[in-house]
């Protein structure tokens, strides 16, 4: 017999009983904000992370006060919960972050119930860098304080971030000039359109129009204003002062060669980490490509934070400078790098010839080995988390971003190493 023809012929003559979805149902559901995530959800570790922190210096800038007239403001407490659990997710942009308090759970929990809209989280990010940075420095020392970590050894790298600018957007002098003059004319075309027809637009859109003249010439004034740093820098690299050009979108970016081999406007943010757990210690922001300026600069930084002397400062040819180094030897710090080609040797200072010994002894280039697992990890966390451009403009507002990123490494640290857990700050 042929089976085919069987088991059509006793196939059913209905159609086929299938569970189909129906979206339109109601549903009645019973339950709590705190059930929308797990006990060892990351969220939950970052607000007890957060609820460390010293937020005076944030309280007392709150206008509404109780007695007087005033709408609440959102809780710092929780714009600074949802940027470090944004950052720990990859998310850089306040517009993405509001959306995902609506309907994400885990940040639908960190809010609470609170509504936040994405002009009052992106003003929040970048408004307190200092505020960070003190909160970086004093959760560090207080791991220091408990025994946790230890300053033994740290490790600087630089880490080239793309600005928000356009090549296109660099002029030389010449052009600068041209723009501001037309910059001008259009804030006083629009002054003498008001007065000679103040009906002809609507009041807000004429204020917008105002506004966005006002900030072009502001943005110009800028560039302008940054052009005698840009114009020295060409200088002091044999190049043509005339040659300098400067942004007029973000004034203060630079052209930097990046990991790519490309040029292309970008911040320099200096990290230092200590190399036993690799907690970043901390973070500058330069505009310099060259990372032999960012010597000095981050080692003053480290001093003025922290009681405690690096045992050890690990570093990359590229900070290698007789400068650096005898600033080094100056504050007592030894300091370990690659020996570059073009150091005479018949040159070398007493502070020279020690780095040169020390980076030739088998006990030197152990310690050595240290750089490269803690800086390069570290860096590439900070990649990881989406830290290859920045959305903000102005070296203040970068180094507020790179700063929530360091809060947010010394974070997953914390969740590699959950002794770090019962040592932080209170």
């Amino acid at each position: 017999m042929n089976r085919d023809n069987d088991r059509s012929s006793q196939s059913p003559a209905g159609a086929p009983r299938l569970r189909s979805p129906e979206r339109r149902q109601m549903e009645l559901r019973a339950m709590s904000l705190d059930e929308l995530i797990g006990d060892d959800h990351v969220a939950r570790l970052v607000w007890a992370f957060t609820a460390r922190f010293d937020y005076a210096p944030l309280l007392d800038a709150v206008a509404a006060r109780e007695g007087s007239a005033g709408a609440p403001q959102t809780d710092p407490r929780l714009l600074v919960a949802l940027w470090l659990y944004a950052t720990t997710d990859g998310v850089g942009s306040a517009r993405a972050l509001a959306r995902l308090c609506e309907h994400h759970h885990a940040y639908r929990w960190i809010c609470g119930g609170v509504s936040v809209n994405h002009h009052t989280l992106s003003d929040f990010r970048t408004g307190h860098a200092e505020w960070l940075d003190a909160e970086l420095a004093r959760g560090v020392a207080g791991f220091l304080q408990a025994g946790a970590i230890t300053l033994d050894s740290v490790a600087q790298d630089g880490l080239r971030v793309r600005a928000s600018a356009g090549a296109s957007s660099f002029r030389r002098e010449p052009r600068l000039q041209d723009l501001h003059k037309l910059a001008q004319e259009r804030v006083q075309q629009l002054k003498q359109q008001v007065q000679d027809d103040p009906a002809a637009q609507s009041a807000r859109r004429r204020a917008a129009t105002e506004r966005a003249a006002a900030e072009r010439l502001a943005r110009v004034e800028a560039a302008l204003a940054g052009l005698p740093e840009a114009q020295a820098r060409k200088k002091r690299n044999n190049g043509d002062p005339a040659r300098a050009r400067v942004s007029t979108t973000d004034p203060q970016a630079r052209v930097m060669k990046m990991p790519d081999g490309g040029f292309r406007p970008a911040y320099n943010v200096q990290l230092t980490a200590e190399t036993g757990l690799r907690l970043v210690v901390a973070v500058d922001v330069t505009i310099s490509g060259a990372d032999q300026d960012a010597l000095e600069p981050m080692q003053q930084r480290v001093a003025s934070a922290y009681t405690q002397t690096p045992g050890h400062w690990l570093a990359d040819g590229g900070y290698v400078s007789r400068e650096g180094i005898d600033h080094m030897a100056a504050c007592e710090i030894p300091f370990l790098a690659p020996i570059a080609p073009c150091m005479r040797q018949d040159k070398d200072n007493a502070a020279a010839t020690a780095w040169r010994a020390r980076m030739d002894s088998a006990a030197g280039k152990e310690l050595f080995k240290l750089r490269g697992q803690t800086i390069e990890w570290v860096n590439a966390g900070f990649r990881r988390r989406g830290l290859y451009s920045v959305n903000v403009r102005g070296i203040a507002k970068v180094r507020a971003v790179a700063l929530w990123h360091a809060l947010a490494n010394n974070i997953a640290c914390m969740i590699h190493n959950p002794s770090l857990r019962h040592a932080a700050p209170a």
